[in-house]
């Protein structure tokens, strides 16, 4: 989605077009094949689900063929990862390379690690305290707890007369693959009965698939991963400039 003559332009391809992705099953598929994918079309000519699509159905609450809702089908469905993992805009990571994206973005860090070593900040232990669990041994238990955000920001204690920018806060902790989007629901009033747009879930992706899952490329060092992930990228796309993948990736950790 680029800026055009001062209007926001959708890009894709034709609805008969043999190559158009028609829907979230094949979404993930495509996903599960390239590694990873942003939503939006971006510095890296093709590298997006946008330019993959018709450009018809975005925002048509149409959940068969609207991209904007099966980013909440997908999300859900714990196949892949989503979240604003590229250059903190949405996105979607496959499970096979989950590990290298949270293996560079932390810099090899767990979260409690990263906390003494002074890597993360206080207002984004406030979010992450609520969101896990200590055991008598003072382990972590990654509990599957499905807090819409609006809750998780009241509980961390952002908002009115509290800390600020909740969604700067979270959307760095997704950057740094700490959090995920992994779900959406509505709201509910007072009767039960659901109202408004819906409203992410946000948890550590260990909750989701576990510790060892994620963690399985610490072994390597975390410059060896961002150079997988790049080195991907110009592989899918040779005629892209470096720049253009690293301001989506990221810069090469020191």
């Amino acid at each position: 989605m680029l800026v055009e003559n001062g209007e926001w332009i959708i890009h894709g391809l034709a609805w008969d077009d043999p190559y158009r992705i028609r829907s979230p099953k094949e979404l993930v598929n495509w996903i599960n094949e390239v590694g990873f994918l942003p939503l939006f079309s971006n510095g890296v000519k093709g590298f997006s689900v946008e330019e993959h699509v018709s450009p018809d159905y975005w925002w048509t609450c149409n959940r068969e063929q609207d991209p904007w809702e099966w980013r909440e089908i997908i999300a859900a469905g714990h196949e892949v990862a989503y979240g604003k993992f590229f250059d903190k805009k949405a996105g979607f990571i496959s499970l096979e390379w989950l590990p290298y994206f949270a293996n560079y973005r932390r810099d090899g860090y767990d979260f409690d690690s990263a906390w003494e070593d002074s890597k993360v900040n206080r207002r984004e232990k406030l979010i992450m305290d609520i969101l896990t669990e200590k055991d008598s041994d003072g382990d972590i238990i990654w509990a599957n707890k499905q807090i819409l955000s609006t809750e998780l920001k009241v509980l961390a204690g952002f908002g009115k007369g509290g800390e600020k920018n909740f969604p700067g806060i979270t959307t760095d902790l997704i950057m740094k693959t700490y959090l995920v989007t992994a779900d959406f629901h509505r709201r509910r009033n007072k009767k039960g009965s659901e109202y408004g747009m819906p409203v992410s879930v946000l948890l550590p992706p260990e909750a989701l698939w576990g510790y060892d899952a994620v963690t399985s490329a610490y072994n390597e060092s975390p410059r060896e991963s961002w150079k997988r992930i790049v080195d991907r990228v110009q592989q899918l796309y040779p005629d892209s400039n470096k720049s253009d993948i690293i301001r989506l990736i990221g810069k090469e950790p020191r």
